[in-house]
């Protein structure tokens, strides 16, 4: 069978908030039936794996309020509507590392939660890090830790390492390096 689009018959925003919005959507299916599609839109975001001189990757640990634990994630950052992926990358490593960079290089692409979310994620590595200033937003409070890629792999793998898009920036990262080799 031949796979088609669906056709949006109606669309309504339920809830607009400062980050999301939550469409409702009728539709109808290949097969002629009508369905609903609950649709959250976010501006996407972008997330660097970032290695220092010493080999060591930068990390930064964080409460995240929707798992009510602190989690380990390479530094990352919500896009503004429209912003520029590459310059909302070099404002978030800086933001939330301290260090700036010349260079990145862009990783590909990833969609989190396609079933209910077009949240798109921007995934960048650097090993071009130059010194700067810690300053983080004012509601985040951060800690810059630095691991082996062998070590967050591990940790990947045994489950310490939850989040999926540092999960996806780790595993690229250590699959171009590898490739280098």
């Amino acid at each position: 069978m031949e796979l088609k689009k669906e056709e949006t018959l109606t669309s309504k925003y339920l809830f607009e908030g400062k980050i999301i919005k939550l469409r409702y959507d009728e539709v109808r299916l290949q097969n002629g039936n009508t369905s609903t599609r609950e649709v959250v839109e976010h501006p996407g975001g972008v997330c660097i794996a970032a290695v220092d001189e010493n080999g060591q990757v930068l990390m930064v640990r964080q409460y995240r309020r929707p798992f009510d634990q602190m989690l380990l994630e390479v530094p990352a950052g919500k896009l503004n509507y429209g912003e520029d992926p590459y310059e909302c990358g070099a404002r978030e490593l800086e933001e939330e590392t301290g260090y700036t960079t010349d260079h990145m290089e862009f990783l590909g692409k990833v969609y989190l939660s396609p079933g209910f979310c077009n949240e798109v994620i921007h995934v960048y590595m650097t090993d071009h890090l130059i010194p700067g200033t810690l300053h983080p937003d004012e509601d985040e409070f951060i800690n810059v830790e630095r691991f082996s890629l062998d070590e967050l792999v591990s940790m990947i793998m045994s489950g310490e390492i939850q989040d999926a898009k540092t999960q996806i920036a780790i595993l690229k990262l250590k699959t171009k390096l590898d490739q280098q080799k």
